[in-house]
């Protein structure tokens, strides 16, 4: 019996720019309307009020109290779990922030005073421990047709809530009683429990697309589809479905052999989306299929594991793909919100889309037609000496930008501060195996501690 015997490393990405850049133009002035800002994720607003001369002048105007807090002092000793880190980021429009507690509340606060306009609890908290890391939430959507306006509430048991955005009340004509339940509609019955939303959705025009949380490490291998869906913004009505692990006559199938299709299940889009109104187009960036750790029941490159797909957003249909890690056995999902940007390129303008990941790697491509901006090459790896397991042969490195961090583990990676120190690390170092990126995962009983990645 084998187990999953990593070392982790966290990774705090930050984007250089890419040069030459015509910077997009952000956040609309004043306004915050998506979780990155704007569609494109830029995460930029054009302010100016604040600057090096004025920043020493900022003041506590308010400060905002959680509604969890009540939940937590209320019902501390009977809830599952307590809440995980407050990782959301409101959401402004016309004056008024509008934010995903970590239990799954919204709240509409009034920007200017800090004042809670009004507070929706669905109750998603009162149930079993949210699949994976718990408690958890990372934002709210905004949608409007110039007269209505709605905040879509994505929760930790699954569900799609539409609320009013001036009452916080449901809007009783959107799926049944105001909410979707996300665990219905998929290709199989899965557990709710393994299974929740996160991440803000993104609205493209009245097309609401959603991803999802499915628990890391699973201990059996059928864990929950990973699929992205689209719903109709003023009824809830699923509008499509993308299988991140094609079934039977889609493109992509054949890259799951022995029918390992049918079992598998994860690559799913658990971090944030993009996309692009003018062309119509939703940028996806997806995770690891189950195990993250071991893929000897799931031999094949994996489309589209650990990929970017742009999809229509109007049908769900792929306009273009690439796979970032064929085979992924490190949990190198692509997480980031993709980044578009309009490049000059040899003189020629190009729209872009820059993706990065847990490998320190940026891929840029032209977002219209997939076209990679500049070479990326196949190279070889180091293989696999796992029993069962069969490491894909090449892993494709880009040529530009360079890594923006340290990839592998060598023994110049370590401290020097001292030669006694230096000395222990290497010793320490030697317990384990460690090699350039994408250095396989070794199985118990090889006489190491595990694998560094």
């Amino acid at each position: 019996m084998m187990r999953d015997r990593v070392v982790r490393c966290a990774l705090v990405v930050t984007l250089a720019g890419l040069s030459p850049v015509s910077a997009q133009q952000g956040a609309p002035d004043g306004q915050w309307p998506t979780y990155g800002g704007d569609h494109a994720s830029t995460k930029y607003a054009p302010l100016d009020q604040i600057d090096r001369e004025t920043v020493a002048d900022l003041e506590v105007v308010w400060r905002w109290a959680s509604p969890d807090n009540a939940i937590v002092t209320a019902h501390r000793t009977t809830l599952p779990t307590l809440p995980a880190a407050f990782k959301a980021t409101p959401i402004l429009v016309d004056g008024v922030l509008y934010i995903k507690t970590s239990m799954s509340q919204a709240a509409a606060i009034d920007a200017e005073t800090g004042e809670t306009r009004w507070v929706f609890d669905p109750g998603s908290w009162e149930g079993e421990r949210p699949a994976n890391t718990g408690y958890n939430a990372r934002g709210v959507a905004y949608w409007s047709d110039g007269q209505a306006a709605r905040i879509f509430l994505p929760t930790g048991n699954a569900y799609l809530w539409a609320v009013d955005a001036r009452t916080g009340r449901p809007i009783a004509n959107f799926g049944a009683d105001g909410a979707i339940d996300a665990t219905q509609g998929l290709r199989r019955p899965i557990e709710r429990r393994a299974y929740q939303l996160m991440s803000a959705p993104i609205v493209v025009g009245d097309v609401i697309v959603i991803g999802s949380v499915v628990s890391d490490g699973p201990r059996y291998q059928l864990a929950p589809p990973g699929d992205v869906r689209g719903f109709d913004a003023r009824t809830g009505r699923e509008l499509w479905e993308f299988h991140t692990i094609p079934q039977e006559g889609e493109f992509g199938n054949d890259t799951w052999e022995n029918g390992s299709w049918r079992n598998t299940g994860a690559a799913n889009a658990w971090g944030l989306l993009s996309a692009d109104p003018e062309l119509g187009y939703v940028y996806i960036p997806t995770g690891t299929p189950t195990n993250d750790y071991y893929g000897g029941h799931r031999h094949g490159d994996n489309l589209y594991a650990e990929s970017i797909v742009c999809l229509d957003v109007r049908t769900g249909e792929v306009v273009w793909y690439f796979q970032f890690v064929h085979h992924g056995l490190w949990d190198y999902d692509a997480t980031a919100a993709p980044l578009l940007v309009d490049l000059v390129v040899d003189g020629r303008p190009v729209k872009a889309v820059a993706v990065v990941t847990k490998q320190a790697f940026t891929y840029v491509f032209d977002r219209v037609t997939g076209e990679p901006i500049w070479p990326i090459e196949e190279r070889p790896v180091a293989q696999s000496t796992v029993p069962g397991e069969r490491s894909a042969p090449t892993q494709p490195f880009p040529t530009k930008p360079p890594p923006f961090d340290r990839q592998g583990v060598t023994i110049d990676s370590l401290i020097d501060f001292t030669p006694e120190l230096r000395a222990e690390a290497v010793e320490l170092l030697n317990e384990f195996v460690y090699g350039p990126l994408f250095e396989p995962i070794t199985a118990e009983g090889d006489g190491t501690r595990g694998t560094i990645i």
